[in-house]
């Protein structure tokens, strides 16, 4: 399973896969790099780590569009 992050760098909020130097997505706020990452992962496998502005982890969301279970509810 692939690991990516959200993290801020200087005014901007990154989207990377870990292990990756440039960012999958980017965007000047939190809320719109978690929206560009519920589209990008909405056909992958991964782990997300959502951190706060300070680096700590706020979140950690698992990806797998076929156990996702807003697809399930009717």
């Amino acid at each position: 399973m692939d690991n990516y992050h959200i993290t801020k760098d200087g005014d901007k909020w990154k989207f990377t896969k870990e292990g990756n130097e440039r960012p999958s997505k980017a965007a000047d706020t939190k809320q719109e790099i978690v929206e560009k990452m519920k589209d990008f992962m909405s056909d992958k496998t991964g782990s997300v780590k959502i951190h706060k502005e300070d680096g700590k982890i706020q979140e950690e969301r698992t990806y797998q569009r076929k156990n996702d279970p807003r697809k399930s509810k009717g």
